[in-house]
């Protein structure tokens, strides 16, 4: 999902763009700003394209991680954006295209996921169009994806502690070798363990696992918190963000899933 936040866009020259008062109508000489995900969507896809272009071997997960963990949170004057408050950022397409690491992710991983959210076989075959994926193996909502979220629920009194853990893995897509030094931003009132906190990559295409725990509890007001994990190659060259997000959930229990 990619929403667009104050989009520029052609806009119909005779028609209006704002109201001022009660009667006061004013135009833009033909654009506009726009919000949400249809003006998000042709630039996304855009992006999307070009990355293909460039590297034609890459899975649509690894498009994706690439366009997510090389993302700004910096505006031009340098200081945070504020017109998103969730998600990995405002869309680089050049560091897209020499991300580092990717989080890359099969079909058949997508379809453990819908399993483990109890999907039955025929919505699954819905999705994928296919018979050649099975449900075996498939107890973990844990996917190889560039973000962490972990939900609670605000009804559970304050004060009570979850702890998820999360495994993913990351390939290395830069130079043949490579080493990365993890950095944790956590969330207000949430405490994130990073271990290791050293990838070291010996060719291109190599993979390396980690794993985050993130313990933390209900404020009892439903309020979001966030915060990343940044890899960072020790050359300097590369960055590779992910976003950490603690939300309340109106389900009873906890759950986590990603977005």
């Amino acid at each position: 999902m990619a929403p667009g936040s104050l989009v520029l866009a052609s806009w119909i020259p005779n028609g209006s763009t704002a109201l001022v008062g009660k009667n006061m109508l004013l135009t833009s000489e033909g654009f506009n700003l726009i919000s949400g995900t249809s003006m998000a969507c042709p630039h996304a896809s855009g992006v999307a394209a070009m990355l293909r272009g460039v590297h034609p071997e890459w899975s649509h997960a690894a498009i994706r991680s690439a366009m997510m963990t090389t993302a700004a949170q910096l505006d031009s004057s340098m200081m945070p954006i504020k017109d998103f408050g969730m998600g990995a950022g405002h869309m680089m397409p050049n560091k897209a295209m020499d991300p580092g690491l990717v989080y890359d992710a099969t079909p058949q991983e997508y379809v453990s996921l819908l399993c483990s959210m109890n999907f039955t076989r025929n919505q699954i075959m819905t999705i994928t169009r296919s018979n050649e994926y099975d449900c075996a193996n498939s107890s973990s909502l844990d996917l190889n994806y560039p973000s962490f979220v972990a939900f609670y629920d605000k009804n559970v009194t304050t004060g009570a502690m979850l702890t998820h853990k999360f495994r993913r893995v990351v390939t290395n897509v830069g130079a043949a070798t490579a080493s990365y030094e993890v950095k944790v931003a956590p969330p207000v009132g949430v405490k994130v363990a990073v271990w290791p906190q050293r990838l070291v990559f010996g060719k291109k295409n190599e993979q390396r696992d980690y794993f985050v725990e993130i313990t933390y509890g209900s404020d009892g007001e439903g309020m979001v918190s966030h915060g990343s994990i940044v890899w960072v190659e020790e050359s300097g060259k590369h960055t590779v963000r992910s976003p950490i997000v603690v939300a309340p959930t109106s389900s009873a229990g906890s759950v986590w899933m990603h977005v």
